[in-house]
């Protein structure tokens, strides 16, 4: 398995960021009911599907969608500091090398195990691209189910206030430091596990109209 990030060409980045908002559309809208606008009738997209934001998508090797994240710059509109605020006991953490963790899809066309291995390849992606583009922190709102989940992955993980509950759900804050340890945390937690996925932030929308 690569180690890295793959280059893919731009039909192949197309192609991937399409299949992304699909999958999105099934497992946030389909699957968990969430209220998300939905374009064409088969693509998740909000407001922070806007140029700005960056995407790490994990491909088989026929370049079909297994699990991808959406990451948004802090210093810019994202849904901690703008949405979400409440959820920190103290000022939210924003700033050039610090990044949020939104849109963490595993795609529901894989088996109980390919999830949990798409898990781990995703989890060790955002923490190899983290150390490669100079990337110190992540953010991110998360329900306390899955909080719990990603504190146990190794990572040096915190809540960064108490749960509250928002229509029916119970969120937390969540604060990720990214080191030059954090890949034997990872390793040591179980979830350290390479894979080829691409990464690239084009013009969202204009690729599904």
């Amino acid at each position: 398995m690569f180690t890295g990030l793959v280059e893919k060409t731009q039909s192949d980045r197309d192609a991937a960021m399409r299949a992304m908002f699909r999958a999105r559309k099934e497992v946030f809208v389909d699957l968990l009911k969430w209220d998300l606008p939905v374009l064409d009738g088969r693509f998740e997209l909000d407001q922070f599907d806007n140029p700005d934001a960056s995407y790490l998508i994990l491909v088989d090797e026929d370049g079909a969608h297994r699990a991808s994240a959406r990451l948004l710059r802090t210093d810019q509109p994202h849904l901690l500091g703008d949405i979400y605020p409440h959820l920190c006991a103290g000022p939210v953490p924003t700033g050039p090398h610090i990044r949020e963790i939104t849109r963490f899809c595993l795609d529901r066309h894989q088996s109980a195990l390919s999830r949990r291995i798409a898990r781990d390849q995703l989890v060790t992606a955002l923490c190899t691209y983290a150390l490669s583009a100079g990337i110190s922190e992540y953010t991110g709102v998360a329900e306390t189910s899955w909080f719990d989940q990603v504190r146990r992955f190794g990572w040096e993980c915190k809540a960064l206030g108490p749960a509250v509950r928002v229509e029916g759900r119970w969120l937390v804050g969540l604060h990720i430091l990214i080191d030059e340890e954090t890949p034997d945390r990872l390793r040591r937690g179980g979830v350290y596990e390479t894979a080829s996925l691409a990464l690239h932030a084009p013009a969202a929308r204009e690729l599904v109209q």
